[in-house]
């Protein structure tokens, strides 16, 4: 491919970026693994933080003339419009990488989500403005779903394809870590917040003051990320069609099997994910009335937990293979579905194992579930192949799993959210069954 053919590089950044890359040379996996932790963990802490807001605030401050459980339902159906919106954001995002180069897409995308994140933050109340608050909310967290669509920067293709041959597995978990870390920053800030303010006083002002942290963060990881996408490897993989996006309806239909089952995939640990992250805060705020200060700390302590057992998952299918981590995983969360969400109900004891087990569980399926399939699309539909599954892989398993789980414990009992747990694992392991192509160690 000529030189004509390559996107814009238009972005003031990206060539500040280049001048740094131009004095340290060539950029090592390790320094990829780096700008690819920085720009997940600021996509999940701009995740998280609205997720705890989803539990904590909103159900008082946009939904107040609903009981405390329906408000919180209204919420977590608000939470799920950024996942029906994120394959739009893909869609609209990859013509402006085309038209104007990755710099600009990725600028956009970063401040894009960055300022709808923050514009959460100004929300007026409905005792303010009445039924407008939750119309803003809706249309502030569509923002954050398009931007987050958007943000999609190949930069875990570019780890993996960096990636030494016997260290796949490790360099396939290091995109995961993000959201540990995010998760860790969020419920630290929610928690201070909670404990240092009067109730009053953090509805008023107090819960805003994390949305705000974003827009900083989201610098940093702009940087990081433009740095990356203007090296030499990024530009060579680019040139050669590895890492640049082909027509996202074409790619749709011509790997079709491919996107499906890399959706379904990982559909285990992206249950599993929402069922031990939002959905625990929910329960014990409106049915066992704990402390959300101390449910917050447990959150953190799991995500610690959760990232030590990401860690190891790497290690683990360095060892016997990524399809054997990502099968025994999704067989254990099936077991783990038939009596741990229970746990909830039996006090702080019961709520603790449940976390710390199901953070366990999560980081050894999460952990591999990153681009499972992405080795399986030829190099010309890597880049969008790997953005339509990731899309459809978080609506389908992670999008509605705090509203659906929280629907049927309130109606039908907490057993029911171990069937809906169940189902995830279901479709993993028949994900893996059928596509032969995840037996390959090397996958």
């Amino acid at each position: 491919m000529t030189a004509s053919t390559t996107a814009p590089e238009s972005t003031p950044l990206e060539r500040d970026a280049r001048l740094v890359n131009a004095r340290h040379k060539d950029i090592a996996p390790g320094e990829i693994a780096i700008g690819v932790i920085i720009g997940r963990t600021s996509e999940f802490f701009d995740f998280f933080v609205y997720a705890i807001a989803s539990v904590l605030v909103f159900p008082r401050i946009v939904f107040p003339y609903v009981d405390a459980l329906t408000g919180t339902l209204y919420s977590f159906a608000i939470f799920a419009l950024a996942f029906i919106a994120r394959p739009f954001g893909t869609l609209l995002f990859m013509w402006i990488d085309r038209v104007h180069g990755r710099g600009t897409k990725l600028t956009i995308a970063l401040f894009l989500l960055g300022g709808s994140t923050m514009a959460i933050a100004l929300l007026p109340s409905y005792a303010q403005v009445g039924s407008l608050s939750a119309v803003l909310l809706a249309l502030f967290r569509i923002g954050q779903g398009v931007a987050l669509g958007g943000a999609w920067d190949g930069l875990p293709s570019l780890l993996s394809l960096n990636a030494p041959e016997n260290k796949r597995g490790w360099y396939a978990m290091i995109p995961q870590l993000g959201a540990p870390l995010g998760l860790i920053i969020a419920s630290c800030l929610f928690a201070y917040f909670l404990a240092i303010l009067a109730p009053q006083d953090f509805l008023s002002w107090g819960w805003r003051y994390p949305f705000f942290v974003v827009l900083a963060i989201n610098v940093v990881a702009l940087f990081a990320r433009l740095r990356l996408v203007a090296t030499p490897e990024f530009e060579r993989l680019f040139e050669s069609r590895e890492l640049q996006p082909s027509p996202a309806f074409s790619t749709m239909f011509r790997e079709r099997r491919t996107i499906i089952l890399g959706a379904f995939a990982p559909l285990a640990s992206f249950a599993l994910f929402h069922l031990v992250t939002v959905f625990p805060l929910s329960w014990v705020t409106l049915s066992v009335g704990e402390d959300p200060v101390r449910f917050l700390g447990i959150e953190a302590l799991g995500a610690v937990v959760g990232l030590l057992s990401i860690l190891a998952s790497g290690v683990i299918a360095d060892r016997v293979g990524r399809r054997a981590v990502l099968g025994v995983s999704a067989a254990l969360i099936a077991v783990y579905s038939g009596f741990a969400p229970r746990l909830l109900d039996a006090g702080e004891t019961g709520g603790a194992i449940y976390m710390l087990g199901g953070f366990v569980l999560l980081g050894l399926a999460f952990g591999q579930s990153s681009g499972a399939v992405n080795d399986s699309f030829p190099a010309e539909s890597r880049y969008t192949g790997a953005a339509i599954v990731a899309n459809a892989a978080w609506v389908i398993g992670a999008g509605f799993a705090p509203l659906v789980a929280l629907f049927l414990a309130s109606r039908v009992g907490l057993w029911s959210v171990g069937l809906y747990l169940l189902s995830g694992a279901i479709c993993t392991l028949g994900a893996l069954a059928i596509n032969k192509e995840f037996a390959r160690r090397s996958a």
